[in-house]
């Protein structure tokens, strides 16, 4: 059996799937059909449902709840691992945000939205390539963007200045972990398969972690002009156990932003669904791992 699967090239993904993918575990008579591509233009493919596997924002997530089952594993989320607002300018504060040009990661990111939900009144938004932003910001295109990923780590090296840790506004606000990212199954997949799936994925991250600190050939030949340290950086601050079992903490994690979502997205048509229910999530058999 052969799926699509659609995930990003950020040291955090290739580091979970490469078992998986590169055959590394045994994946049970499952190929896959590999496609990396950054975070938005997944969510992109995730509305369209072009794939049967895929990594998505759980800032899309309230608009996938019919087409797609959430898996368990393979997903981001913690404490301290939000996106950071960042600018030239060390004079910036944050009650100047709202008359900002203001640069951000995808429409439908996660960091889109906790931007809005602590910024609701900045409306001189641009939306680009994650790995763009920084330079946005240094070239003058915008005063301030948005940072995910491994930009967090080397911002600071390009003479850029924090104005405000979104993630940590969310955590005290909402005394809620973060969730960044997860997998998701197209609902014409059978529930079996993604129950074997999110299995296999599970194994994947075990398997990397039994070889770690070691980077993989596959996780640095994605990374691109990324050092190991900064690799190792991405992957202790993205990957962690809620990539193996999102377990009820991370359940919870995701009502929380799906409940935030649908009261600043007041408008939209009662038909949309925002209710994460029990059917949403695949279930987890720990088991077989």
């Amino acid at each position: 059996m052969k799926f699509s699967l659609g995930f990003s090239p950020c040291p955090n993904d290739t580091f979970i799937f490469d078992a998986l993918v590169n055959k590394k575990i045994h994946t049970e008579g499952i190929d896959f059909e590999v496609h990396l591509e950054d975070v938005q233009t997944l969510n992109n493919f995730a509305l369209e449902n072009r794939f049967d596997f895929s990594k998505i924002s759980y800032g899309v997530m309230p608009l996938l709840l019919n087409s797609h089952t959430l898996l368990n594993s393979g997903g981001a989320m913690g404490i301290g691992v939000g996106p950071l607002l960042i600018c030239k300018d060390p004079n910036i504060t944050p009650d100047q945000v709202n008359d900002l040009r203001i640069a951000i990661p995808g429409k439908n990111t996660t960091a889109y939205l906790l931007f809005s939900y602590v910024y609701p009144n900045a409306k001189n938004i641009s939306f680009y390539v994650f790995n763009e932003i920084e330079a946005a910001i240094l070239s003058g295109e915008v005063d301030a963007g948005v940072i995910i990923h491994e930009n967090r780590f080397t911002y600071a090296q390009k003479g850029l200045y924090k104005i405000t840790d979104l993630g940590a506004e969310w955590e005290t606000k909402t005394k809620s972990p973060i969730a960044l990212g997860g997998i998701v199954a197209s609902n014409r997949i059978p529930k079996p398969i993604m129950q074997q799936v999110d299995q296999l994925i599970a194994k994947s991250v075990a398997y990397a972690f039994s070889n770690y600190p070691s980077i993989s050939e596959y996780v640095s030949c994605h990374a691109q002009e990324m050092s190991e340290a900064v690799m190792r950086q991405h992957i202790d601050l993205y990957v962690n156990d809620f990539s193996t079992d999102m377990g009820e903490t991370g359940k919870n994690a995701i009502k929380t932003l799906v409940h935030i979502y649908q009261q600043m997205n007041a408008t939209t048509s009662p038909t949309q669904p925002f209710h994460l229910t029990p059917t949403s999530v695949v279930p987890f058999l720990p088991k077989s791992v």
